[in-house]
């Protein structure tokens, strides 16, 4: 679903080719069909807000919210188990790349893959209802991430907000 793809991107560390894709992911999230009017207008504001600001200020933003806030970590287990559990948390880290490997997903980062911008990626080779109940898993942590980036005024929580409504079970009985 092209949606989690360009969710993906808009997560992932800002670099100049996430500017100069910026007017085809406006026309993507303009023309898309499976993204309702309140998401556009919200994905509108934020690629705004991208436009808006120097490569180099949304860089340092970047870092400032996700790589120096741990209550913003887009690694999420780390919100389930903190940094201190490696007991707990490699279990399910494991358990997300054998996860990866059954689809035949080959991940060329250096990311763990519970990194959200990597898991967005997964969801994307998903249909809509097995990427809902994939993302569904974790929508209590997704909750608490887009919480916490609100309270912040963070303009991330815009597409934070976007997937935690999609990653709820409920979508499926509409």
């Amino acid at each position: 679903m092209r949606m989690y793809k360009i969710l993906s991107v808009l997560l992932e560390y800002p670099e100049q080719e996430l500017i100069d894709n910026l007017p085809e992911i406006r026309a993507i999230v303009d023309e898309s069909t499976d993204i309702d009017a309140e998401e556009k207008g919200n994905l509108r504001k934020f690629l705004d807000h991208l436009v808006s600001m120097p490569l180099t200020e949304l860089q340092a933003s970047y870092v400032d919210t996700f790589d120096r806030i741990p209550e913003h970590s887009l690694h999420l287990t780390h919100h389930l188990f903190g940094e201190e559990s490696d007991r707990d948390r490699g279990p399910a880290l494991i358990d997300l790349g054998e996860m990866f490997k059954e689809y035949g997903v080959k991940t060329v980062t250096n990311e763990l893959p519970d990194y959200l911008p990597l898991l967005l990626e997964f969801a994307s080779n998903l249909d809509d209802n097995e990427a809902t109940v994939f993302l569904s898993d974790v929508n209590k942590v997704l909750n608490t991430l887009t919480e916490n980036l609100t309270k912040a005024s963070s303009p991330y929580a815009t597409p934070l907000s976007i997937i935690e409504s999609r990653a709820t079970l409920t979508r499926l009985a509409a």
